[in-house]
């Protein structure tokens, strides 16, 4: 079974109430369920969260919920923590699909097409992301980007979770699967100004 898990605490000290404050006319939390519905390679979808708020608009929106304890649901609890718990309780779940509600823009197909890269060889996880080229002023001499190889950013679009993987309480394996992703899908929201930009990003990208 693909199941995927949509995590959405209730508490946020950055921007209280962010999961379900409206973006382009819809609660945050509501495009990440929308994207799941319309995937084809997933077999379920569930929202966990401790907000009975969250819990309202998911399930108004057709989505299964899964609350959480209170200790899934602290300042210091992991996402794989929670990913651990939903591992027990739904014991046939195979692959773990993650879709964070702070990165809301994801064209259509990208969910089945990280399921398909992930299925295509012996990955033990796979994340959308982006190679940044990114170094700390000061720690190299006037370096050219194009002779910096950078790193691969994980931009929170989509992650696929062996069930091996999460039974050790890993977030990654050995064999990762890096998906780049378009570069308009790679903003994640974290405060009001990330909102504008998602605002304006996904009505200029938008499919039809």
């Amino acid at each position: 079974m693909n199941l995927a898990i949509i995590p959405a605490r209730g508490g946020s000290k950055g921007l209280p109430g962010k999961n379900i404050r409206l973006l382009n006319g819809k609660p945050l939390i509501v495009w990440s369920i929308e994207a799941a519905k319309k995937a084809k390679l997933l077999d379920r979808v569930l929202v966990s969260t401790d907000s009975e708020e969250i819990a309202k608009v998911a399930e108004t929106n057709g989505c299964e919920v899964l609350m959480r304890s209170p200790e899934l649901a602290s300042d210091e609890a992991t996402t794989i923590s929670v990913i651990e718990d939903i591992s027990k309780k739904i014991p046939e779940a195979k692959n773990f699909i993650v879709l964070q509600p702070t990165s809301p823009f994801r064209k259509k197909n990208l969910i089945d097409d990280c399921i398909a890269a992930y299925l295509s060889g012996d990955y033990t996880n796979l994340a959308t992301g982006f190679w940044c080229k990114y170094k700390e002023f000061g720690s190299h001499n006037n370096l050219r980007r194009q002779d910096y190889k950078g790193f691969f950013y994980d931009d929170g679009s989509v992650y696929v979770l062996s069930k091996a993987i999460v039974s050790q309480g890993k977030w990654f394996g050995e064999k990762i699967y890096r998906f780049e992703n378009s570069k308009e899908q790679n903003f994640e929201i974290d405060d009001e100004i990330d909102f504008k930009i998602l605002e304006m990003l996904m009505k200029e990208y938008s499919e039809a």
